[in-house]
Protein backbone atom coordinates (compact mmCIF):
# COMPACT_ATOMS: atom_id res chain seq x y z
CA UNK A 1 0.00 0.00 0.00
CA UNK A 2 1.47 3.47 -0.73
CA UNK A 3 4.76 1.98 -1.31
CA UNK A 4 5.51 3.38 -4.62
CA UNK A 5 4.44 6.83 -3.43
CA UNK A 6 6.26 6.52 -0.18
CA UNK A 7 9.53 5.80 -2.44
CA UNK A 8 9.33 8.92 -4.48
CA UNK A 9 8.24 10.79 -1.88
CA UNK A 10 11.53 9.98 -0.24
CA UNK A 11 13.56 10.43 -2.82
CA UNK A 12 11.90 13.90 -3.62
CA UNK A 13 13.20 15.25 0.07
CA UNK A 14 16.56 13.85 -0.83
CA UNK A 15 16.67 17.33 -3.19
CA UNK A 16 17.21 18.97 0.37
CA UNK A 17 19.45 16.92 2.23
CA UNK A 18 22.54 18.92 3.12
CA UNK A 19 20.64 22.26 2.25
CA UNK A 20 21.46 24.55 5.00
CA UNK A 21 18.08 27.10 4.40
CA UNK A 22 14.94 26.63 2.22
CA UNK A 23 14.81 28.98 -0.86
CA UNK A 24 12.88 29.05 -3.55
CA UNK A 25 15.00 27.31 -5.79
CA UNK A 26 15.58 24.14 -3.74
CA UNK A 27 11.53 24.27 -2.95
CA UNK A 28 10.95 24.48 -6.06
CA UNK A 29 12.84 21.86 -7.07
CA UNK A 30 11.71 19.49 -4.31
CA UNK A 31 7.94 20.56 -4.96
CA UNK A 32 8.13 19.51 -8.41
CA UNK A 33 9.58 16.05 -7.75
CA UNK A 34 5.96 16.00 -5.06
CA UNK A 35 3.74 16.56 -7.56
CA UNK A 36 5.39 14.13 -10.02
CA UNK A 37 4.84 12.25 -7.44
CA UNK A 38 1.24 12.17 -6.76
CA UNK A 39 0.66 12.44 -10.31
CA UNK A 40 2.10 8.92 -10.83
CA UNK A 41 -0.21 7.55 -7.90
CA UNK A 42 -3.11 8.54 -9.76
CA UNK A 43 -4.23 11.41 -8.21
CA UNK A 44 -5.97 14.07 -9.92
CA UNK A 45 -3.69 16.95 -11.70
CA UNK A 46 -5.50 19.59 -10.26
CA UNK A 47 -5.42 18.13 -6.91
CA UNK A 48 -1.73 17.23 -7.20
CA UNK A 49 -1.10 20.72 -8.34
CA UNK A 50 -3.24 22.82 -5.79
CA UNK A 51 -1.31 20.40 -3.12
CA UNK A 52 1.90 21.57 -4.07
CA UNK A 53 1.75 25.24 -4.32
CA UNK A 54 0.41 24.88 -0.53
CA UNK A 55 2.98 23.29 0.30
CA UNK A 56 4.83 25.26 -1.75
CA UNK A 57 3.73 29.01 -0.23
CA UNK A 58 4.03 27.36 3.43
CA UNK A 59 7.54 26.40 3.06
CA UNK A 60 8.66 29.51 1.80
CA UNK A 61 7.02 31.78 4.28
CA UNK A 62 9.09 29.68 7.05
CA UNK A 63 12.18 30.36 9.23
CA UNK A 64 13.79 27.31 9.72
CA UNK A 65 15.14 26.66 13.03
CA UNK A 66 18.74 25.79 13.76
CA UNK A 67 17.53 22.07 15.06
CA UNK A 68 15.65 21.58 12.32
CA UNK A 69 16.55 21.13 8.82
CA UNK A 70 14.77 22.21 5.56
CA UNK A 71 13.92 18.42 4.66
CA UNK A 72 12.36 17.94 8.49
CA UNK A 73 10.24 21.09 7.89
CA UNK A 74 9.02 20.04 4.22
CA UNK A 75 7.92 16.75 5.77
CA UNK A 76 6.33 18.05 8.56
CA UNK A 77 4.38 20.40 5.84
CA UNK A 78 3.46 17.72 3.28
CA UNK A 79 2.69 15.59 6.76
CA UNK A 80 0.12 18.12 7.57
CA UNK A 81 -0.87 18.50 4.15
CA UNK A 82 -1.46 15.21 3.17
CA UNK A 83 -3.54 14.47 6.51
CA UNK A 84 -5.82 17.66 5.46
CA UNK A 85 -5.80 16.65 1.89
CA UNK A 86 -7.25 12.88 3.38
CA UNK A 87 -10.33 14.38 5.07
CA UNK A 88 -7.96 16.00 8.30
CA UNK A 89 -10.25 14.24 10.80
CA UNK A 90 -11.43 10.92 12.06
CA UNK A 91 -15.29 10.36 11.23
CA UNK A 92 -16.82 7.20 12.79
CA UNK A 93 -20.13 5.70 11.98
CA UNK A 94 -23.81 7.35 12.88
CA UNK A 95 -25.47 5.00 14.87
CA UNK A 96 -28.14 7.05 16.43
CA UNK A 97 -32.14 6.21 15.74
CA UNK A 98 -34.04 3.21 16.26
CA UNK A 99 -33.04 1.77 14.18
CA UNK A 100 -30.24 3.46 13.02
CA UNK A 101 -30.50 2.91 9.01
CA UNK A 102 -27.02 2.12 6.81
CA UNK A 103 -27.43 2.36 3.22
CA UNK A 104 -24.70 0.70 0.94
CA UNK A 105 -23.96 1.79 -2.68
CA UNK A 106 -21.16 0.90 -4.88
CA UNK A 107 -20.29 -0.51 -8.00
CA UNK A 108 -21.03 -4.51 -8.71
CA UNK A 109 -17.39 -5.84 -7.43
CA UNK A 110 -16.86 -3.41 -5.29
CA UNK A 111 -17.01 -5.50 -2.28
CA UNK A 112 -20.32 -3.78 -0.84
CA UNK A 113 -21.86 -7.03 0.26
CA UNK A 114 -18.88 -8.15 1.73
CA UNK A 115 -17.52 -4.70 3.71
CA UNK A 116 -21.73 -4.94 4.90
CA UNK A 117 -20.67 -7.91 6.75
CA UNK A 118 -17.63 -6.66 8.06
CA UNK A 119 -19.59 -3.24 8.77
CA UNK A 120 -21.89 -5.39 11.16
CA UNK A 121 -19.48 -7.17 12.90
CA UNK A 122 -17.02 -3.77 13.44
CA UNK A 123 -21.13 -2.09 14.99
CA UNK A 124 -22.04 -5.26 17.15
CA UNK A 125 -18.65 -5.56 18.46
CA UNK A 126 -19.18 -1.95 19.84
CA UNK A 127 -22.40 -3.32 22.07
CA UNK A 128 -25.06 -2.70 19.21
CA UNK A 129 -27.59 -5.04 17.92
CA UNK A 130 -27.01 -5.20 14.41
CA UNK A 131 -29.58 -6.82 11.43
CA UNK A 132 -28.50 -7.06 7.65
CA UNK A 133 -30.83 -6.70 4.94
CA UNK A 134 -30.49 -8.53 1.29
CA UNK A 135 -31.79 -6.07 -1.36
CA UNK A 136 -29.90 -7.30 -4.40
CA UNK A 137 -31.89 -8.99 -6.42
CA UNK A 138 -29.63 -8.93 -9.80
CA UNK A 139 -26.97 -11.00 -8.62
CA UNK A 140 -26.86 -14.20 -8.84
CA UNK A 141 -25.92 -15.50 -5.13
CA UNK A 142 -25.97 -12.46 -3.44
CA UNK A 143 -29.04 -12.93 -1.10
CA UNK A 144 -26.93 -16.76 -0.27
CA UNK A 145 -23.59 -15.00 -0.08
CA UNK A 146 -25.01 -12.21 2.50
CA UNK A 147 -26.91 -14.63 4.80
CA UNK A 148 -23.18 -16.66 4.99
CA UNK A 149 -20.85 -14.03 5.83
CA UNK A 150 -24.28 -13.58 8.88
CA UNK A 151 -24.28 -16.66 9.69
CA UNK A 152 -20.26 -16.26 10.20
CA UNK A 153 -20.37 -13.44 12.31
CA UNK A 154 -23.91 -13.66 13.96
CA UNK A 155 -25.96 -11.12 12.66
CA UNK A 156 -29.40 -12.13 11.39
CA UNK A 157 -30.25 -11.39 7.73
CA UNK A 158 -33.45 -9.92 6.08
CA UNK A 159 -34.33 -11.57 3.24
CA UNK A 160 -37.10 -12.35 0.81
CA UNK A 161 -36.50 -14.55 -2.47
CA UNK A 162 -40.28 -14.07 -3.52
CA UNK A 163 -40.23 -9.98 -3.90
CA UNK A 164 -38.32 -8.60 -6.23
CA UNK A 165 -38.76 -5.27 -5.31
CA UNK A 166 -35.67 -3.64 -3.64
CA UNK A 167 -37.69 -0.71 -1.97
CA UNK A 168 -40.18 -3.07 -0.98
CA UNK A 169 -37.32 -5.68 0.73
CA UNK A 170 -35.72 -2.46 2.21
CA UNK A 171 -39.42 -1.13 4.26
CA UNK A 172 -40.17 -4.44 5.13
CA UNK A 173 -36.55 -4.88 6.97
CA UNK A 174 -36.89 -1.40 8.48
CA UNK A 175 -40.37 -3.21 10.11
CA UNK A 176 -38.89 -6.36 10.85
CA UNK A 177 -35.70 -4.90 12.51
CA UNK A 178 -37.93 -2.15 14.71
CA UNK A 179 -39.89 -5.90 15.62
CA UNK A 180 -36.61 -8.08 16.52
CA UNK A 181 -35.40 -5.46 18.15
CA UNK A 182 -32.50 -4.55 16.04
CA UNK A 183 -30.71 -1.15 16.73
CA UNK A 184 -28.77 -1.31 13.60
CA UNK A 185 -29.67 -2.01 10.46
CA UNK A 186 -27.23 -2.32 7.20
CA UNK A 187 -28.88 -2.19 3.54
CA UNK A 188 -26.66 -4.27 1.25
CA UNK A 189 -28.14 -3.02 -2.23
CA UNK A 190 -27.32 -4.17 -5.89
CA UNK A 191 -24.35 -3.08 -7.92
CA UNK A 192 -24.13 -2.94 -11.66
CA UNK A 193 -20.96 -3.23 -13.72
CA UNK A 194 -21.17 0.31 -14.91
CA UNK A 195 -23.32 3.68 -14.09
CA UNK A 196 -26.89 3.31 -15.41
CA UNK A 197 -29.67 5.48 -15.21
CA UNK A 198 -32.49 2.14 -13.59
CA UNK A 199 -29.24 1.54 -10.76
CA UNK A 200 -29.42 5.27 -9.59
CA UNK A 201 -33.00 6.04 -9.34
CA UNK A 202 -33.44 2.61 -8.27
CA UNK A 203 -31.40 3.49 -4.97
CA UNK A 204 -32.61 6.78 -5.11
CA UNK A 205 -35.93 5.17 -4.45
CA UNK A 206 -35.07 3.09 -1.69
CA UNK A 207 -33.32 5.95 0.06
CA UNK A 208 -36.01 8.15 -0.41
CA UNK A 209 -38.29 5.07 1.00
CA UNK A 210 -36.25 4.48 4.17
CA UNK A 211 -34.02 7.20 4.92
CA UNK A 212 -31.19 6.50 6.17
CA UNK A 213 -28.67 8.12 8.59
CA UNK A 214 -25.82 6.87 6.76
CA UNK A 215 -25.60 6.26 3.02
CA UNK A 216 -22.00 4.59 2.62
CA UNK A 217 -20.44 4.55 -0.88
CA UNK A 218 -17.89 1.16 -1.21
CA UNK A 219 -15.45 1.87 -3.66
CA UNK A 220 -12.12 -0.26 -4.94
CA UNK A 221 -9.37 1.63 -4.67
CA UNK A 222 -7.23 -0.50 -6.97
CA UNK A 223 -9.41 1.21 -9.51
CA UNK A 224 -7.49 5.17 -8.89
CA UNK A 225 -9.33 7.86 -10.63
CA UNK A 226 -11.99 5.69 -12.16
CA UNK A 227 -13.38 5.20 -8.00
CA UNK A 228 -12.99 9.32 -7.77
CA UNK A 229 -15.82 10.11 -10.94
CA UNK A 230 -17.63 6.90 -9.94
CA UNK A 231 -17.74 8.52 -6.50
CA UNK A 232 -18.91 11.93 -8.21
CA UNK A 233 -21.86 10.40 -10.09
CA UNK A 234 -22.94 8.47 -7.28
CA UNK A 235 -22.78 11.64 -4.76
CA UNK A 236 -25.03 13.80 -7.31
CA UNK A 237 -27.86 11.45 -6.95
CA UNK A 238 -26.94 10.10 -3.38
CA UNK A 239 -25.54 13.01 -1.55
CA UNK A 240 -23.96 10.05 0.10
CA UNK A 241 -22.44 10.61 3.97
CA UNK A 242 -19.11 8.49 3.74
CA UNK A 243 -16.75 6.49 1.51
CA UNK A 244 -15.78 2.80 2.21
CA UNK A 245 -12.34 2.19 0.48
CA UNK A 246 -11.73 -1.39 -0.16
CA UNK A 247 -8.62 -3.22 -1.29
CA UNK A 248 -6.22 -0.41 0.50
CA UNK A 249 -3.94 -3.46 1.28
CA UNK A 250 -3.38 -4.33 -2.27
CA UNK A 251 -0.63 -2.94 -4.82
CA UNK A 252 -2.82 0.37 -5.07
CA UNK A 253 -1.68 3.47 -6.46
CA UNK A 254 -3.45 5.44 -3.37
CA UNK A 255 -4.83 7.87 -5.97
CA UNK A 256 -8.51 7.40 -4.89
CA UNK A 257 -7.53 7.91 -1.47
CA UNK A 258 -5.80 11.05 -1.71
CA UNK A 259 -8.00 12.85 -4.70
CA UNK A 260 -11.54 11.34 -3.17
CA UNK A 261 -12.32 13.99 -0.11
CA UNK A 262 -11.16 17.00 -2.28
CA UNK A 263 -13.97 15.97 -5.25
CA UNK A 264 -16.91 14.97 -3.24
CA UNK A 265 -16.12 17.13 -0.34
CA UNK A 266 -17.63 13.39 1.76
CA UNK A 267 -14.79 11.92 4.26
CA UNK A 268 -13.49 8.30 3.93
CA UNK A 269 -14.66 6.81 6.97
CA UNK A 270 -13.07 3.14 6.86
CA UNK A 271 -10.80 1.18 4.84
CA UNK A 272 -10.47 -2.63 3.65
CA UNK A 273 -7.46 -3.98 4.84
CA UNK A 274 -7.91 -7.74 3.62
CA UNK A 275 -10.83 -10.75 2.90
CA UNK A 276 -11.35 -10.94 6.80
CA UNK A 277 -14.33 -9.55 8.75
CA UNK A 278 -11.87 -8.34 10.89
CA UNK A 279 -10.07 -6.37 8.26
CA UNK A 280 -12.07 -3.23 8.41
CA UNK A 281 -10.34 -0.30 9.72
CA UNK A 282 -11.70 3.65 10.73
CA UNK A 283 -9.84 5.78 8.84
CA UNK A 284 -7.74 7.88 10.51
CA UNK A 285 -6.01 10.46 7.81
CA UNK A 286 -3.40 11.89 9.98
CA UNK A 287 -1.64 8.22 11.05
CA UNK A 288 -2.30 7.43 6.57
CA UNK A 289 -0.39 10.63 6.08
CA UNK A 290 2.42 9.26 8.26
CA UNK A 291 2.28 5.62 6.87
CA UNK A 292 2.68 7.12 3.17
CA UNK A 293 5.50 9.31 4.82
CA UNK A 294 7.07 6.15 6.00
CA UNK A 295 6.53 7.01 9.48
CA UNK A 296 5.04 4.28 10.48
CA UNK A 297 2.25 3.99 12.50
CA UNK A 298 2.25 2.12 15.90
CA UNK A 299 -0.69 3.50 17.25
CA UNK A 300 -3.19 1.63 14.48
CA UNK A 301 -0.73 -1.53 15.66
CA UNK A 302 -1.33 -1.68 19.34
CA UNK A 303 -5.08 -0.96 18.51
CA UNK A 304 -4.96 -3.86 15.74
CA UNK A 305 -3.18 -6.31 18.73
CA UNK A 306 -5.86 -5.05 21.64
CA UNK A 307 -8.47 -6.19 19.18
CA UNK A 308 -6.95 -9.32 18.80
CA UNK A 309 -5.42 -10.60 21.92
CA UNK A 310 -7.77 -11.09 25.07
CA UNK A 311 -6.32 -9.71 28.28
CA UNK A 312 -7.34 -13.11 30.40
CA UNK A 313 -5.41 -15.03 27.59
CA UNK A 314 -2.20 -12.53 28.13
CA UNK A 315 -1.89 -12.93 32.01
CA UNK A 316 -1.61 -16.55 31.46
CA UNK A 317 0.83 -16.58 28.85
CA UNK A 318 2.74 -13.93 31.23
CA UNK A 319 2.64 -16.59 34.21
CA UNK A 320 3.45 -19.61 31.80
CA UNK A 321 7.03 -17.02 31.15
CA UNK A 322 8.14 -16.49 34.31
CA UNK A 323 7.74 -20.39 34.66
CA UNK A 324 9.59 -21.08 32.22
CA UNK A 325 6.78 -22.95 31.08
CA UNK A 326 5.73 -21.84 27.22
CA UNK A 327 5.44 -24.16 24.73
CA UNK A 328 4.73 -25.16 21.31
CA UNK A 329 1.20 -25.18 21.86
CA UNK A 330 1.57 -21.18 23.47
CA UNK A 331 3.14 -20.29 20.02
CA UNK A 332 1.05 -21.97 17.47
CA UNK A 333 -1.82 -20.26 19.21
CA UNK A 334 0.32 -16.48 19.36
CA UNK A 335 1.14 -17.20 15.53
CA UNK A 336 -2.22 -17.38 14.98
CA UNK A 337 -3.51 -14.16 16.62
CA UNK A 338 -0.58 -12.82 14.99
CA UNK A 339 -2.41 -14.03 11.65
CA UNK A 340 -5.72 -12.47 12.44
CA UNK A 341 -3.94 -9.34 12.95
CA UNK A 342 -3.81 -8.70 9.16
CA UNK A 343 -1.08 -8.49 5.99
CA UNK A 344 1.95 -9.36 7.32
CA UNK A 345 4.42 -7.05 5.74
CA UNK A 346 1.77 -3.92 6.39
CA UNK A 347 1.85 -4.96 10.00
CA UNK A 348 5.51 -4.31 9.90
CA UNK A 349 5.47 -1.11 7.85
CA UNK A 350 3.16 -0.09 10.97
CA UNK A 351 6.50 -0.18 13.05
CA UNK A 352 8.51 3.22 12.51
CA UNK A 353 11.50 3.12 10.93
CA UNK A 354 11.18 -0.96 10.04
CA UNK A 355 8.75 0.09 6.90
CA UNK A 356 11.93 1.06 4.85
CA UNK A 357 13.77 -1.46 5.31
CA UNK A 358 11.44 -4.52 4.54
CA UNK A 359 9.68 -2.86 1.43
CA UNK A 360 12.06 -4.46 -1.51
CA UNK A 361 11.82 -7.67 1.01
CA UNK A 362 9.60 -10.15 -0.22
CA UNK A 363 6.95 -11.00 2.86
CA UNK A 364 4.35 -13.48 2.27
CA UNK A 365 1.00 -14.04 4.69
CA UNK A 366 2.39 -17.73 4.31
CA UNK A 367 5.56 -17.04 5.99
CA UNK A 368 4.40 -19.06 8.94
CA UNK A 369 3.61 -21.63 6.64
CA UNK A 370 6.73 -23.77 7.63
CA UNK A 371 6.49 -23.71 11.47
CA UNK A 372 3.05 -24.63 11.48
CA UNK A 373 3.50 -27.87 9.55
CA UNK A 374 6.21 -28.43 11.67
CA UNK A 375 4.41 -28.18 15.06
CA UNK A 376 1.50 -29.68 13.67
CA UNK A 377 3.66 -32.75 12.51
CA UNK A 378 4.17 -33.27 16.46
CA UNK A 379 2.86 -35.18 19.18
CA UNK A 380 0.62 -33.66 22.22
CA UNK A 381 3.82 -34.11 24.47
CA UNK A 382 6.33 -33.19 21.95
CA UNK A 383 4.44 -29.69 22.06
CA UNK A 384 4.30 -29.52 25.17
CA UNK A 385 7.42 -30.85 26.40
CA UNK A 386 10.47 -30.00 23.28
CA UNK A 387 13.03 -31.83 25.37
CA UNK A 388 11.79 -35.26 24.48
CA UNK A 389 12.34 -34.92 21.12
CA UNK A 390 15.32 -37.04 20.39
CA UNK A 391 16.80 -37.66 17.15
CA UNK A 392 14.16 -39.94 15.66
CA UNK A 393 11.14 -37.78 16.20
CA UNK A 394 12.98 -35.27 14.67
CA UNK A 395 12.95 -37.82 11.49
CA UNK A 396 9.75 -38.48 11.94
CA UNK A 397 8.40 -34.71 12.40
CA UNK A 398 10.29 -33.64 9.32
CA UNK A 399 8.42 -36.16 7.25
CA UNK A 400 5.37 -35.30 8.45
CA UNK A 401 5.71 -31.17 7.62
CA UNK A 402 7.46 -32.01 4.27
CA UNK A 403 10.75 -30.07 5.47
CA UNK A 404 14.06 -31.92 6.79
CA UNK A 405 15.79 -32.19 9.17
CA UNK A 406 17.82 -28.90 9.41
CA UNK A 407 14.74 -27.06 9.80
CA UNK A 408 13.11 -28.83 12.30
CA UNK A 409 16.50 -28.71 14.62
CA UNK A 410 16.51 -24.88 13.51
CA UNK A 411 13.22 -24.46 14.98
CA UNK A 412 13.68 -26.15 18.13
CA UNK A 413 17.29 -24.11 18.85
CA UNK A 414 15.08 -20.76 17.88
CA UNK A 415 11.73 -21.86 19.60
CA UNK A 416 14.43 -22.53 22.81
CA UNK A 417 16.43 -18.94 22.31
CA UNK A 418 12.89 -17.12 22.31
CA UNK A 419 11.77 -18.69 25.37
CA UNK A 420 15.06 -17.79 27.47
CA UNK A 421 14.48 -14.20 26.05
CA UNK A 422 11.19 -13.51 26.79
CA UNK A 423 11.66 -15.61 30.34
CA UNK A 424 14.34 -12.51 30.56
CA UNK A 425 12.12 -9.83 29.02
CA UNK A 426 9.38 -10.53 31.31
CA UNK A 427 11.66 -10.50 34.56
CA UNK A 428 12.97 -6.83 33.53
CA UNK A 429 12.17 -3.74 35.48
CA UNK A 430 11.15 -1.46 32.34
CA UNK A 431 10.81 -4.37 30.23
CA UNK A 432 14.02 -3.49 27.82
CA UNK A 433 13.45 -5.93 25.29
CA UNK A 434 16.01 -8.28 24.03
CA UNK A 435 17.10 -8.72 20.92
CA UNK A 436 14.64 -10.87 19.00
CA UNK A 437 15.84 -14.24 17.49
CA UNK A 438 15.20 -14.86 13.73
CA UNK A 439 12.44 -17.22 13.09
CA UNK A 440 13.03 -19.63 10.36
CA UNK A 441 10.93 -19.72 7.13
CA UNK A 442 10.23 -15.90 7.40
CA UNK A 443 11.37 -15.53 3.45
Amino acid sequence: MFENLSSKLEKAFKTLKGQGRITEINVAETVKEIRKALIDADVNYKIAKQFTDTVKEKALGQDVLTSVSPGQLLTKIVNDELALLLGGKTEDINIIGSPAIILMAGLQGSGKTTHSAKLASYIKKKGRTVMMAACDVYRPAAIEQLKVLGEQIGVPVYADIENKNPVSIAQNAVKAAKEQGASVLIVDTAGRLSIDEEMMAEIGNIKAAIQPNEILFVVDSMTGQDAVNTAKAFNDVLDFTGVILTKLDGDTRGGAALSIKSVVNKPIKFVGMGEKMEALELFHPDRMAQRILGMGDIVSFVERAQQIFDDKEAEILHKKLLKDQFTFEDFYTQIQQIKKMGNIKDLIGMIPGVGKAVKNIDISDDSFKGIEAIINSMTPAERKTPDIINGNRRKRIAMGSGTDIQQVNQLLKQFEEMRKMMKTFNKMPGGMMPKMPKMPFGR
